[in-house]
């Protein structure tokens, strides 16, 4: 199947947009084929604001991210890769989510289309169902006055 990424990015976009607010998006600026100023990155990642009004010519297809956007007053070109982009927020909520890495043929977790079930691997490789957590204690509030 073909990566949910681009359709959850443009999912969300389109709902923060709807709702008023400002899109962006965290980008690992490491990856290969991400194009951004390299003054605008810091420790390898990028935040872009990618509200209609910041940008120009953007598309979200299912290969990348694309925009023109003025950094320090000079208009630049600017591709993000799918698999860039870490996660996609509202500037003023940060309500968003943070993009599920895709999944390679083989991996645990991948659905198996002839049984029709989710292959349980165990940290030790084997395959025995892993152990479950003890339950959490709930947190606990107390009223301060």
């Amino acid at each position: 199947m073909s990566s949910q990424r681009p359709y959850l990015l443009r999912a969300l976009y389109e709902w923060i947009a709807d709702n008023g607010m400002t899109p962006h998006v965290l980008v690992d600026a490491r990856m290969p084929g991400v194009r951004v100023p390299a003054h605008a990155v810091k420790d390898g990642q990028v935040v872009l604001n990618i509200a209609e009004r910041a940008v120009a010519r953007l598309e979200m297809d299912n290969d990348a991210l694309r925009f023109s956007a003025r950094f320090g007053g000079v208009s630049q070109s600017v591709v993000v890769p799918m698999a860039a982009v870490i996660a996609v927020y509202a500037r003023e909520t940060g309500q968003g989510m943070a993009l599920p890495a895709d999944l390679q043929a083989g991996e645990p977790g991948e659905v198996d289309a002839d049984a029709g079930a989710v292959p349980a691997v165990s940290e030790n490789g084997d395959d025995t169902p892993p152990q479950a957590d003890p339950p959490k204690r709930g947190a606990h509030l107390r009223i301060v006055k």
